[in-house]
This record gives structure tokens, sequence and C-alpha cells, in this order.
């Protein structure tokens, strides 16, 4: 009964995962890259429980919440519900959220009022820093938008591994230019379908290359093995 169970699962877990990326409607198979090699969470801002945060090596979604945290509650149910709750099973996904330090009690009432719908939050982060340290990080992605005078903004942006600002740029399924740096957490249709397109596809872009790596990999071990098999004839 057990080996069934197995087999069923490695049968059905590829179908589901394939199932799921190829529900993106964009028009590529991977997500352009807005700017490269940006500026990653400094080593000494902090996160609650005081951990360090950092965005290498993860797909962030990165946000500047500024000081009204209370007040921007719904910005942060409408991000868990269409994008977090959707993706917090891939260990390598994260939001981040960037905080003017002081407000650490309001950051920890957002998780404590998301954790009952949510469950698991590990990949929920809020991360304090000084005001004017905040700007100065903002600015280094040169986006377009601008944080408001309380140093938040409602737009949030994708950050992949190698903390590579990606979004939508060039040509779109009708032929027409677009330019998208970031995504609107006030528009719930905003992250349903355009920003839950394209984490799709930056998923997939590294389950590929996953994938292409173990084939790689297996293909050199076979062929270690024909050239000892050969060499000791």
């Amino acid at each position: 009964m057990k080996n069934k169970l197995v087999l069923i699962l490695l049968f059905v877990l590829p179908i589901a995962i394939y199932l799921l990326f190829s529900t993106a409607t964009h028009n590529s198979l991977f997500l352009p890259t807005i700017s490269k090699a940006n500026a990653d969470i400094p080593s000494h801002w902090q996160g609650l429980n005081q951990e360090k945060i950092s965005m290498k090596d993860k797909i962030t979604v990165l946000g500047f919440v500024g000081t009204n945290v209370m007040e921007n509650r719904g910005n942060f149910f409408n991000l868990n519900q269409k994008i977090y709750n959707k993706y917090k099973g891939f260990k390598d996904f994260q939001m981040v959220m960037v905080v003017p330090a002081g407000n650490e009690p309001k950051a920890q009432q957002i998780m404590d009022e998301l954790a009952p719908i949510t469950g698991e939050m590990t990949g929920w982060k809020f991360v304090f820093a000084a005001p004017e340290e905040i700007q100065t990080f903002y600015d280094s992605y040169k986006l377009v938008g601008k944080l408001d005078t309380n140093l938040g903004t409602p737009d949030v942006i994708i950050v992949d591994k190698e903390i590579n600002h990606r979004g939508r740029k060039g040509k779109n399924k009708k032929g027409k230019e677009e330019y998208k740096e970031s995504y609107n957490t006030i528009s719930a249709a905003d992250l349903h379908n355009e920003m839950t397109d394209d984490v799709k596809i930056i998923l997939r872009e590294y389950r590929l290359a996953l994938k292409k790596n173990n084939n790689a990999r297996k293909d050199a071990f076979r062929d270690n093995i024909k050239q000892n098999i050969e060499r000791n004839k």
C-alpha cells in the first residue's frame, strides 16, 4: 500500500506542478529583467526577532510599507491572499516588507492577524531601518515610482535569486509595447492577473533550470561510468 502511494505521488505531483505553471498567460517563457545585480537588504537591518534577512538565492516580493502600517493592512491581506498563499509552499519564495524602525509592534500585529488565515508564515518578512537608509535603498533600484512622505508605496516588485529586478518590458501578447516594473497591492485584479502570472513564470524558470542541471549531472555521471568501464577493459 505504501509503495502504491509513493508511485501515485510520483506520477501526480509533476502533473500538478506542470498544470500550475502552464496556466500562466504571459507571452514569454521568461520574465524580462528590468535591472541587474541590485542592492541586497543591508546586513545591519533587522527583522522581527532581530533576524538577518537577505534576498540572495530567494525569489522575493519586495515592498516598502512606510509608517502607515495599520492603515495599509488591506494591502497586506490582498498580497497574502492573491500571491503568498499560492506560492508559500516553495521554500525559495519570500515576501520582504521594508518598514521604518519603530514600527515593529505594528508589523507584529499584522503578522498575528494574517497567521490564523494563512498558517505557514515563515516566508513573510518585515525588515526595519532608518528612514534615510530606506530612501537610499529604494532609490538604488531606479524605479519610475516614488515613495510617499511616509516612505511607503502600495506597489511591490519582484526580485530574483541573483537580485535582478524582474517585470514586463517589450511587446505583450497583442504586440503592443509594455513596461511594468511593479504591482499595485491595492488592486486585487493587478495581483490576481498580472502578478500571479509573472510569479509563475519566474518560478518555472528556476524549475526548468534545475531540471536541466540535474539532467546534465546525470549525463556526466553516466559518461564517467562509461569511460571507467572502457578504461578497465
